[in-house]
């Protein structure tokens, strides 16, 4: 049992009427934006060789925040890892907007065609928290949704992104902040234990945080620059992201090695 979920429950109960009614006012307020468009894209290098990328996900994965792909996480990604790697980056996202862990099992997974894959990258928790899914639910849908990729892409490494700031979203009140802050990062824990179980799968574990990543990166800009409406992810915080988790992949021995790189 999870003592700090179990405790965390207990004194959420209580406030349930108030964080409903926040989250209905926080819907109203916040601007309703589409995901972001072409979900295929190419970056080129001189290189004659190619890279294949696939990522899968939630809003922030679908580009919401931004116009197309090519902005969002993914291009931005794709560029970090071609400058890097000397290879063409042929990339893929496969994301839906509002979607938890098990519906991405359920209702993504088989839409991927059978192409070339030499890595995934997956962006949950936003939801699964939103919907105040526990540990142990959480731990059961991310095994299946693992199992379910190994499959289909038998060796190809998975990597997970750190979980998303909540308690760093401007349109959020304090209350929500807490409560649903408080559980992405006990899932985020829980992640951390499952990921341990499986081969060639990895969790990228330190949070974000605007004011870390301004200061490791020497930014020059503010804490505001990072949303696009007070809950998603801005142009320059996909780059800056992006950049994060490339470097998070290039500095690890094992993924490297896992890669081919």
């Amino acid at each position: 049992m999870n003592l700090k979920y179990t405790l965390g429950a207990i004194l959420t109960i209580p406030l349930l009427p108030l964080l409903y009614f926040q989250g209905k006012k926080i819907k109203k307020s916040v601007p309703r934006l589409p995901e972001a468009k072409n979900p295929k894209g190419i970056s080129t290098t001189t290189s004659e060789k190619t890279f294949h990328l696939l990522t899968i996900g939630e809003s922030t994965i679908a580009g919401v925040g931004v116009a197309t792909h090519q902005e969002g996480f993914t291009g931005s990604l794709a560029n970090e890892l071609a400058s890097k790697l000397h290879k063409n980056i042929n990339w893929t996202v496969f994301a839906k907007s509002g979607y938890t862990a098990k519906k991405v099992a359920k209702k993504i997974i088989y839409k991927i065609p059978e192409q070339p894959i030499d890595l995934i990258v997956i962006g949950l928790g936003g939801n699964d928290a939103f919907e105040l899914n526990g540990p142990k639910k959480w731990n059961h849908d991310v095994r299946n949704l693992i199992n379910r990729l190994q499959v289909r892409f038998k060796g190809v490494p998975i990597i997970f992104t750190n979980m998303p700031p909540i308690k760093e979203f401007p349109a959020f009140t304090g209350l929500i902040k807490f409560t649903i802050g408080n559980l992405v990062t006990i899932l985020g824990d829980e992640l951390e234990k499952v990921v341990k179980d499986f081969d060639n799968v990895y969790y990228y574990t330190r949070p974000v945080s605007s004011i870390d990543l301004i200061k490791r990166y020497d930014l020059k800009i503010s804490k505001a620059d990072f949303f696009s409406d007070g809950v998603h992810p801005s142009k320059i915080t996909y780059q800056i992201w992006a950049k994060d988790i490339s470097n998070f992949i290039l500095q690890s021995p094992e993924i490297k090695k896992a890669i081919g790189f």
